[in-house]
């Protein structure tokens, strides 16, 4: 006889009973039905599919964009005797044989890849093979458009799991707005009935905000860290350097203090996150890189030196403290001149109507089948990247385009030995096909390189039988490969009948993204420096009504209403002024009034990089 959920529970997690929501959830897979989870940050997520995953006879495919998530919770599964693994960039060669190789076999339970994953040819060719019980969304507010972090890979997650058959959908986040969690189950194709929210209140969690100025606020900050209890820290910043300014500000007065960004060192962040999960003092200042996935129950304090970007940010940041249900301090220390970095960050997004244009005219003055490298794109046309794969999403989305599976223009291998050795493993048409595959192939210093596509057509074969071969040799070890250049494909539907129409309305959406980002930073002063009950209405955002004020957020303990100053804009110097019109008379790219806007405001983009103007003395 099988075992409960209950049963597994006790043995595998070492838990005697459920958190709220998560037996509904998980109920709710086991009977054949797709699901939605809202928990806040620490609210017992991964159950939800780590249970049903070792219920369900096939393999659970986890699709999350925290790495840190995904190493720390194969390393709990695999000391639990679960078979888990995760496909990325860092795996060796060896590496990802043996789990390539386990995927087939069907002994995996739970598989974790980032959604950029899914525009691999090899592993979509491995996911074919796969029986996928579970297909479980992590983060899953990215698929909305109107969220606060829409991420255009995750619009396409939903027709992979159809692609690949899989038996049920699980979407899972921490910060879902009543219309973005409708987004979701609409994308996903999940009925609402199927959407379970948790509440979202934390009563251990006093939520403090204080208006500063930015000379007084590194004081009020070591102020507030040395007059409180000792205890595990969290001090979120937006720009690296300033992590590594306040770090060093706070080591500098013999506190326990490191900095951790994107820009530092993979094996330095990795000893950072290590140092910080082991010490009960220790504290952290980090960009929002910090923290995702990140499972330590007693982060005592959670201190925003610099403004939040939005409310879902605000709120998943300070759901990393106080997990072990200990009393916990969240802290924001409102400067108005972090507005200028938030709101530039954001207008930096928006592209010229001009680049969207040329970017039209590119993709549509080229045949039935449009191959582009992302990179290129971005480079020529002064688009950023994420804002270029949002601008071809809006495109696949109205019918123009359809993605057809990206491919690596190139493939390179070392043979581990001999062909004819590597063709005895085989018998009749396959060896016979693996020698032509072969034969095509050509050598240079070390690497062997062969064209696919040249291949496939001289051989008569698909495409993909020959990344299945070549996979499969270096699954054997009988070779080391190693594929570059990613080229994405997308099919063209139909011509627009309007371009001009096209590129002003795809503009419009565009600035609306824009209108409504500076709304959510708007939305994020107004809980500090507006009336009220600030944990009443951080709740309110995200659908949930209380009927009493929480007595521990800043508003209930000091009902004086927190008045934020004036927003200065001092006259630029002349002196620095004349400088800036010489380097714009020196550089074409900054004839632009927009660009050269963007250089004096810091704001970086493929033009301006490109022409080494980002690090520019004056950039900014």
């Amino acid at each position: 006889m099988s075992q409960t959920p209950n049963e597994i529970l006790k043995q595998v997690f070492g838990f005697d009973e459920f958190r709220d929501g998560q037996k509904q959830v998980i109920d709710c897979l086991l009977a054949g039905n797709s699901a939605a989870a809202v928990f806040p940050t620490g609210g017992g997520k991964s159950l939800c599919y780590q249970l049903p995953a070792l219920m369900l006879p096939g393999t659970t495919v986890v699709v999350s964009p925290l790495i840190a998530l995904m190493k720390d919770q194969i390393d709990a599964l695999v000391a639990r005797g679960v078979d888990a693994a995760r496909l990325d960039s860092s795996l060796s060669a060896d590496e990802y044989r043996s789990i390539a190789g386990r995927i087939r076999s069907g002994e995996l339970k739970l598989l974790y890849v980032a959604p950029e994953r899914f525009a691999n040819e090899r592993f979509r060719g491995m996911l074919s093979s796969m029986n996928i019980s579970l297909f479980a969304i992590d983060e899953a507010h990215c698929i909305s458009e109107w969220g606060h972090n829409f991420r255009p890979d995750y619009l396409k997650l939903a027709e992979f799991a159809r692609e690949f058959n899989a038996d049920v959908i699980l979407a899972l986040t921490a910060t879902a707005t009543p219309s973005v969690l409708s987004d979701m189950c609409r994308f996903l194709h999940i009925d609402p009935n199927n959407a379970t929210r948790t509440a979202f209140y934390r009563q251990n969690l006093s939520l403090l905000s204080d208006v500063v100025d930015a000379e007084s606020r590194n004081d009020v900050l070591l102020d507030r860290i040395q007059s409180r209890p000792r205890g595990a820290t969290i001090v979120y910043v937006t720009l690296q350097k300033t992590a590594e300014h306040i770090a060093q500000f706070l080591k500098n007065n013999d506190l326990p203090a490191r900095a951790y960004h994107a820009g530092l060192d993979a094996e330095f962040r990795s000893g950072v996150q290590e140092w910080f999960m082991q010490s009960d003092d220790s504290i952290v200042v980090a960009t929002i890189a910090f923290g995702m996935g990140i499972d330590k129950a007693n982060i005592r304090y959670v201190y925003h030196y610099n403004l939040p970007k939005s409310l879902e940010n605000y709120a998943q940041e300070i759901g990393r403290a106080g997990r072990d249900g200990e009393p916990s301090t969240c802290e924001i220390l409102y400067c108005v001149d972090d507005l200028n970095v938030l709101e530039n960050f954001i207008f930096g997004d928006t592209p010229e109507e001009s680049a969207i244009a040329s970017l039209v005219d590119d993709l549509f003055d080229q045949g039935e089948l449009v191959e582009v490298s992302l990179y290129s794109l971005s480079s020529t046309h002064d688009i950023r990247p994420l804002v270029l794969r949002t601008l071809l999403t809006y495109l696949q989305l109205d019918g123009f385009l359809e993605e057809a599976t990206p491919v690596y223009s190139a493939y390179q291998f070392i043979p581990h030995m001999p062909s004819a050795q590597m063709l005895q493993h085989f018998e009749g048409e396959r060896r016979e096909f693996l020698q032509k595959l072969l034969a095509h192939s050509r050598k240079a210093r070390k690497w062997f390189h062969i064209d696919l596509e040249a291949t496939a057509r001289s051989l008569g074969e698909p495409r993909d039988r020959l990344v299945r071969a070549l996979d499969y040799l270096a699954e054997q070890n009988m070779m080391e490969l190693r594929p570059s250049g990613l080229v994405h494909r997308y099919r063209r539907l139909k011509q627009p009948d309007n371009r001009a129409e096209l590129v002003a309305s795809m503009f419009e959406r565009m600035q609306h993204r824009e209108k409504r980002d500076i709304e959510r930073l708007g939305e994020t002063v107004s809980l500090i420096t507006e009336p009220g009950c600030q944990v009443n209405r951080l709740n309110a955002h995200f659908g949930e009504t209380r009927d009493a004020d929480c007595g521990h957020c800043s508003h209930c303990l000091s009902p004086d209403q927190l008045r934020s100053p004036e927003r200065q804009a001092p006259p630029i110097d002349e002196e620095l002024w004349q400088q800036a019109m010489s380097v714009r008379n020196e550089h074409a790219v900054l004839q632009s009034p927009i660009l050269m806007t963007r250089f004096l405001c810091g704001v970086t983009s493929p033009r301006l990089t490109k022409a080494k103007l980002s690090r520019h003395a004056l950039s900014g």
